[in-house]
């Protein structure tokens, strides 16, 4: 098996490590730096905290960014960046303040819209600005991939943009930052982690490394993601699921996500779910549809962490979306059984080529019917 792995990112991780911010910028000769971040972190407090951790290296706070981050975001967020010569970024927060920012982080450069880029009619140039990740939740991965996945309303879309310069040169992984975290993101995020870890070791691209640590992060996720939501302060299970979601984002990030993700993106697009809801909406009738392949990967994978089979392992993801209040019917999540045949044109995303076995609009007809 041949494969590539190339990877930049410096993980700083450990509970209460955001009080070094100060140090780590100035050991790196980081100034004039801008926050980017959602606007709930103006309300809670916790933006001005990183102005002071920074002692006056970050200067400056952009928060246009809505839960599913869209291509004006970014243009609007690097035209600041130029106007006021930002020298870096910090960004704050889950997967939408993370992937306006590696985008806007390149996009800055340029005399271009993201879109230019987005619709692939013009390739990014290596040059880039640092980027400190700070992620404040237990899922997206975003802070160890290359992948920045945006909206364009214009378009009609929501699909990924990837790029060597979207990795940022260091991610500060600090669990305490998750103990906030509302039980519907917790899930939300904890799912999309999960499917990271499972979509990555099926995966088409799948490589020694990332089979290992796949089944690490999953048997963390199955062991502490319904703790940390019936008890968020739960902080020995926060670091946990905060150690699994790094790990899920390096093993995604290595070998590529499948089936899974290629259907979230139209879910969340057109139905409004956040991501890891959009994930988790399909995840457990993935395994099942993917333990039928001829390799037996996935089963092996289930029996590594506790179970009869990968079955079984689907059975107890169903069960877990229903204990954490998911999304489980199309009903549920608002899709009329008319949108179905739509539905599945749309979610034939680059993804799904990934996928182990060969999935085609009638199969992902048959799959969304079976979620009545």
């Amino acid at each position: 098996m041949d494969f590539t792995n190339i990877r930049s990112v410096k993980i700083l991780f450990g509970s209460n490590k955001l009080n070094d911010l100060y140090s780590i910028l100035d050991e790196n000769e980081l100034h004039n730096g801008m926050l980017v971040c959602d606007p709930y972190f103006i309300k809670s407090g916790l933006a001005n905290k990183i102005l002071h951790y920074s002692k006056g290296l970050i200067t400056d706070v952009f928060f246009d960014i809505t839960s599913n981050p869209t291509v004006n975001s970014v243009d609007n967020c690097a035209e600041i960046i130029r106007s006021k010569n930002i020298k870096f970024l910090a960004a704050l927060g889950g997967g939408s303040s993370l992937d306006c920012a590696k985008a806007a982080a390149s996009v800055c450069l340029t005399s271009h819209s993201i879109v230019q880029y987005h619709s692939n009619n013009r390739k990014l140039l290596k040059e880039h600005l640092p980027l400190i990740a700070i992620p404040t939740t237990s899922g997206t991965g975003s802070e160890v991939s290359r992948k920045s996945v945006l909206s364009d309303p214009l378009r009609g879309i929501k699909s990924p943009i990837s790029s060597e310069n979207f990795y940022p040169s260091i991610a500060i992984v600090d669990p305490v930052l998750t103990l906030s975290l509302p039980q519907k993101i917790t899930a939300s995020t904890g799912f999309d982690a999960l499917a990271h870890a499972l979509e990555a070791y099926y995966s088409r691209l799948h490589k020694p490394a990332s089979d290992e640590i796949s089944i690490y992060a999953a048997k963390l996720i199955f062991e502490n993601l319904l703790n940390v939501y019936e008890d968020g302060l739960n902080l020995d299970a926060r670091e946990k699921m905060s150690k699994a979601s790094v790990l899920a984002g390096i093993s995604a990030d290595m070998s590529g996500s499948a089936a899974c993700h290629a259907c979230s993106y139209p879910l969340t697009f057109l139905y409004n779910l956040r991501h890891g809801a959009a994930c988790a909406f399909t995840l457990d009738s993935f395994v099942r549809i993917n333990a039928e392949a001829e390799d037996g990967r996935l089963h092996y994978l289930a029996k590594q962490i506790g179970f009869k089979d990968a079955y079984s392992m689907a059975d107890k993801i169903k069960l877990m979306k229903i204990q954490m209040g998911m999304k489980t019917t199309l009903s549920d999540a608002g899709i009329d059984i008319n949108d179905i045949e739509n539905l599945s044109i749309l979610s034939m995303q680059p993804d799904m080529i990934n996928n182990p076995v060969v999935i085609s609009i009638d199969k992902l007809v048959e799959m969304y019917n079976s979620l009545k």
